[in-house]
Formats: C-alpha cells, structure tokens, sequence
C-alpha cells in the first residue's frame, strides 16, 4: 500500500505546483548520501534477500566433494579425469581448477574447487553432476561456493522460529463483486499502464488505476483474474488488492523474459536465456516453477536450448513456449513437456517424473493436454518412409494407459484441436494424394465422452480446399472452418449433432466468399466474430450462430488484435504499435454495435481480466435461463436509469451549447449598438441600418491619375 500511496502523493504535490512529471527524469534524481528516506529501492531488495553473485564475487565457482585420495604422482591423471568431466559443461578458466592438499601426507584431501566462465555455467556443472558416479566408492557431491557461506551462518542450537501475529488478508476476488457486473481490462501505451472498467453503460472506460513504468516488457493476468503479472530485470511480480494494486509477491529470476501461470494459478513458470562466456556453445536456458502464494521455487530445470526442444529430432523444431504444458483440469496436478522421443510428465505433490520416468513414444512431434481432464493427444508422424503408419494417440494420466489409437497414413501435417469442455478432440490431418505432389485435408473428429470413444471422418465438400481457421464453440458442440483458395474464402459451421442422429456430425451452412481470415468466438457460444485481419484491414462480421443470420457488419480498420470479454457481452478490437497511426482500440456489444473508441499513442497491449468459473451448478443455471425476465428487470430499470441519465446528459449538453451560442450572440448585438453613431456618421447623417430604405445612386468622380511634361524641339517651329 506504501508504494499507491508513495505515487499517489507525488503526483497531488507535482498537480499542486504546476510540475509535468512526464517531463521529469526520475534516474537524474540523486539523494544526499547514505540517505534513502526509509524507502528501500527495488534493486536494494532484491539484492538484500538473493545475495547475488555481484556481491561475493564468486558465483561462478563450485566444490566438488568425494574425489579420490590420491598421492603426488597420480595428481595428473585425476585432474586430467575431473577436467575431462566438468570440461564438457562450460569453460575452465586458466589455472580454474585447485586440488587442496594434506602437508602431512602429501595426499589430496577428496575435493576439490572449479572455476567457470560465467555463474550459468558454475549452475549448471552444479546441476548436471551432483550424484554423478565415478566408481563405486566415489559418487560426487556438488555445491555452489557462495552456499558455505550460508551454511555457515546457520547456528549450532536450534531455536523455534518467530510466530508472527495473524492478520487476515485482502480480498482478492473484491473485483468479481462490482454492483454494475462490470469487467476489468488492462492496456499499455507509451510508459503508463492502466487498469479500467469496462462501463458500456455510460459508453467510456472507468479508470482503475495508472502507473508509469509498472512493467519493463509486458503484463499478464493470471489464469482466473486474481493477479496482475509485471516483468523486471531481477524477475516477476505479482499485484493485486481489494480496491487497488499492491505487490503481493515477488520472484527472483534474472533477465526473465517469458512467464505462464498454471490453470489454477496455484504456480508461476518463468524463462530466460543466457549468453554463454564462448560464443561456440549455445544459450542457457533457465525455468523456474513458483508456488504463487509464498514465493518459493518448487523446482528448477536449466540446459541448453536442444534440452527444450519440442519435436522427436530434438532441436529441429525448435523451442517454443510454453514449453511446460499444465494438464489435469484446475487442479494443478500434473506439467508436462515434451523431449527427443519422450513426454516427461511431472505431478505437483513433489514435482518429480511419474513413477520416476518419462513416457516413452518414438519420434513423438506434439502433444496436448484436455483442457478438464488429465488425458494426454498426441501425434507421431509416419515413420520409416510409410512402412509405419503416423498415429493420433489418447494417454491417461498418471496410468499412462492408453485409451485410444487411430493409424493415419499418407500425412504430410498433423494438428490437434480440444474443445473447452474436453467433450470432443478436432484432429486435422493434410495428406499427400497418390502422386506425392500436393496434399488434401480431413478431420478426424474423437467423441472422448461417448463409450470407446468413437472417431469420425470429416472431408470438406472440396477436400482440396486449404483451411485457414479452425475453432470450436466454447462450451458447445458447434465448430468453425475457414477453407478455400481464393481471395475471398468460405466459412463452414457444423455440429456434433444432428436431429435425427446424435452421433453423426452435421453441417449447419456454409457462408460464400467472407473478407475473414480469423474466427473469434464468444466464451458463452452461441455468437462469433468473423474477422479479415491484416490483408483484410479489419473486416468485422457478428454472426448469429442459432439462427444462421448476420447481425451486423463492420470495419476496424488495421485491426490488429481481438479479445471477447469473458462474459461474452462485450469484444474488443485493437491496433497495436505494428502500426504507425490510428493506434487504440474499439469496445463493440457482442450484435456489433460500436460503443466506444480509444485513441492511444504508442499502443501495446489489451487484456481482459479473466474471471473465475461459476460457483453455480448446471441446475442453477439452467433455472436462472427459463426465469431470465425475473432477474432481467432489476438490470431493465437499471438500463433505464443510465438511459435517462444519458439523455440529461445530453440535454444539459445541448443546454449549455444553446447558453454560449446565445451569449456569443448578445455580446455581437452589444457590439452593433455601440458602433451605431459611427454607422450613421459613415451614412452622412442616415440613421437606419436597413439596406432596402436606401436608393443606389451613380456617381461619376474625375481623378488625375499621373501629369507628364513634354518640350517639342525647335525644327518643328521652322518647318
């Protein structure tokens, strides 16, 4: 609450005095030495609690513990051998390698000390031979040197620990209970963010909160809408409040750069990548797992770029993030990641492999978890030159048994599609034809509720169509496909049931040649946004998915970004800094009516708050539904209320329009009368000012315009 306040009063004191703090260079500012104001500096607390390297010096060095005893003539070969070992993981540096010795004996003490290039390299030797095996007398123990250090500090007697008094927390759900229903939305332009409601209402966003340079890259709403990530050069933090922003937590983690919390935003996972000392070797990649409530790393996993990889050829395909993929509903249970030919799944009771290892699955290139279950997709493509079928397998977790199997054959590309409630698996799948020389699209559509889970094909009427979207309908059983390959595609609607055959999927209709390249549906189903993004610039098309109708068509031009709230009544288009002009964005009702528009100047980002699932059962709901013109007629006088109060507002606009036009008018008439007399002098003597009464006389008036002198010669007197 300190550092709300702390901002809050420097901005009163800077409105007082006239002084723009946006002119104003805060890293120009210097305190008197010594003196800090009792305000400890971000940096100052991250450096007190984490100890970094830069304060001992010596990060980049370990010790290596239960090495042989070894005499004077065998030093060689033993330093040869922990050379070649801990060589392998980064650089030694010169004279970096330092076997103590007993004066008595002559004879090495068993340890010994190591000294990289850079700390990454000293975390990572650390990590990778810890427990490491050189015989069986000699298995390696591996610490940091700065950890003595700590070590040491701890005291020889045990004495209990400080209990603190209780004090209850804030309510970090106090959001969620806002009288008008409204919902949070979070943007970044230039330096500031700001959090707003939403209020449609009054058609404007109703201010929050605004802090300039809250974030050094970017922010992130946790998975249901309780914190507000901000990223940091020492790492991340999480803020949030009962009626502001407060930092609740923070979490050391050096140059991060990317963060994804779990479902049930019970963890925090955060990445960075390092430079190494040799620019031969590759980058060192760094996750660490958070609990989000106390700040503690539950596990670490750090490597080199090809140990991330996704893909069964290892860094074929690259990394990409996430690269751990949370499963198991919102419960947290189980994290995933893929590797070369393995699917290492990890649980959250101690965060370590099930049953201690990885699931086996040659030449696996994807997987993906149910968004509600915890069942594993996944695809392996055609192996040995399609003498081995590529294959779409369903796992149960942690059983690993496997609960479905389709063989596919002829697959060029294989992608996975779950719908929100995990009732149904969309699989498309691109096949070569025979002559090897193009490729055709299907779906292979998995009913994973029913019994055995049936599978069926789906083939477009022209299967050589190229699909350019695919979504399902959230919480539904509806889907939608962009396909075709001319500049203006199709767009096919079709359903998991049909009215005389529930296990059959049907199409609904297929609208012809759409500027939309992107489909956008609302989280409550039922409505979708038909979007021509990019070379389409901005087409908005709200479509009525019931009743098969458009409700509205529209343009937001340049639009880069598109986001429903997640109540599904409202949707917001944006234009981010891709683009040089016209940065801002657009709030819409979910029929494609335009309500507000925002400019902004150097525009980055537009997030809406997520909210937490209903509490209410199904029954509920479904009685709130058939009852809906009960509940509705509290929010109709509502509606009515604001109506009114806009109308006056309006009214009042007109009101005080009318008073200046007037005023304006009367100082003009006041104006008029004071110049009368000179009017009458001008008019010599006439005394009205209406033209009609006066006759047009002409009047010829003669004016020497110029007078020359000549002098004629002589000769022309005597001729």
């Amino acid at each position: 609450m300190a550092d709300v306040m702390l901002m809050k009063d420097i901005e009163e004191t800077a409105d007082r005095l006239g002084i723009d703090l946006a002119q104003v260079d805060f890293d120009a500012i210097r305190l008197p030495p010594g003196e800090d104001f009792g305000i400890i500096s971000d940096d100052e607390e991250v450096l007190q609690e984490e100890s970094l390297e830069f304060d001992s010096g010596f990060g980049n060095i370990i010790v290596v513990d239960n090495l042989p005893v070894v005499p004077p003539e065998k030093f060689e070969k033993l330093e040869g051998v922990v050379r070649k070992i801990f060589g392998q993981i980064g650089v030694i540096k010169d004279d970096g390698l330092w076997m103590p010795v007993d004066p008595s004996t002559q004879k090495t003490l068993g340890y010994c000390f190591i000294e990289y290039g850079t700390p990454q390299e000293a975390e990572l030797a650390k990590e990778k031979t810890d427990g490491y095996k050189l015989d069986r007398a000699h298995i390696f123990t591996v610490n940091m040197f700065e950890d003595f250090d700590r070590f040491m500090k701890v005291p020889d007697e045990w004495a209990p620990p400080e209990i603190n008094p209780y004090t209850p927390g804030e309510n970090l759900q106090q959001w969620l209970t806002d009288e008008k229903a409204r919902d949070q939305f979070v943007i970044r332009s230039g330096s500031d963010t700001e959090v707003f409601w939403n209020d449609a209402r009054h058609l404007k966003p109703e201010p929050v909160y605004k802090r300039p340079f809250w974030t050094e890259s970017f922010v992130q709403w946790s998975s249901l809408g309780t914190y507000l990530a901000t990223i940091h050069r020492q790492g991340a933090a999480v803020w949030g409040g009962a009626s502001t922003f407060n930092r609740l937590m923070r979490f050391a983690h050096q140059q991060v750069k990317l963060i994804d919390f779990s479902p049930g935003e019970k963890y925090l996972v955060t990445y960075s990548s390092h430079e190494p000392s040799n620019p031969r070797d590759a980058n060192r990649i760094v996750i660490n797992i958070f609990d989000v409530r106390t700040g503690k790393v539950m596990r670490d996993f750090k490597g080199s770029p090809d140990d991330f990889s996704t893909g069964g050829t290892g860094g074929v395909a690259g990394l990409s993030w996430p690269v751990f993929r949370w499963g198991g509903g919102k419960e947290d249970k189980y994290f995933a990641r893929i590797g070369k030919n393995v699917i290492s799944v990890y649980e959250t009771e101690t965060f370590s492999l099930i049953d201690k290892k990885s699931l086996k699955v040659e030449n696996v290139m994807d997987f993906c978890w149910s968004p509600t279950d915890p069942i594993i997709a996944l695809f392996v493509p055609e192996l040995g030159g399609g003498n081995q079928p590529a294959r779409v397998s369903l796992v149960q977790i942690p059983s690993k048994e496997e609960l479905r199997q389709k063989n596919l054959f002829s697959v060029s590309d294989c992608k996975m599609y779950w719908q929100s409630n995990g009732d149904y698996l969309a699989v498309k799948v691109d096949r070569y034809t025979k002559t090897k020389k193009s490729t055709y699209t299907g779906f292979e559509l998995f009913r994973i509720k029913e019994r055995d889970i049936p599978i069926e094909v789906l083939e477009l009427e022209n299967k050589n169509d190229k699909i350019i979207a695919f979504a399902w309908e959230p919480k539904g059983h509806r889907f939608a496909v962009i396909h075709g390959d001319n500049p203006r595609p199709d767009i096919s609607f079709y359903s998991m049931r049909s009215t005389h055959n529930s296990g059959r999927v049907s199409k609904l209709t297929t609208l012809k040649g759409k500027q939309a390249n992107a489909l956008f549906w609302s989280p409550a189903g039922r409505f979708i946004l038909l979007a021509g993004l990019k070379g389409f610039n901005g087409q908005l098309e709200f479509y009525n998915v019931d009743e098969l109708e458009t409700m509205a068509t529209a343009e937001h031009f340049m639009a880069t970004d598109i986001e429903w709230d997640p109540t599904g009544r409202y949707v917001a288009t944006a234009v981010t800094s891709v683009h040089e002009m016209e940065n801002g964005f657009n709030i819409w009702s979910f029929n494609g009516k335009l309500l507000y528009r925002i400019l902004k100047d150097h525009f980055f980002q537009f997030a809406w708050r997520p909210r937490p699932p209903s509490f209410l059962t199904p029954e509920k709901e479904e009685e709130i539904a058939k009852n809906l013109k009960k509940y509705s007629k509290k929010y109709e006088a509502e509606d009515q209320d604001v109506s009114m109060l806009l109308s006056e507002q309006e009214r009042e606009k007109r009101r005080m329009l009318k008073e200046e036009w007037e005023k304006w008018l009367n100082e003009w008439k006041r104006l008029h009368e004071e110049e009368k007399l000179l009017r009458q002098k001008l008019r010599d003597g006439e005394a009205s000012d209406e033209e009609e009464e006066y006759e047009a006389k002409e009047v010829e008036v003669e004016e020497i315009l110029d007078v020359t002198e000549e002098v004629l010669s002589d000769d022309f007197d005597q001729e």
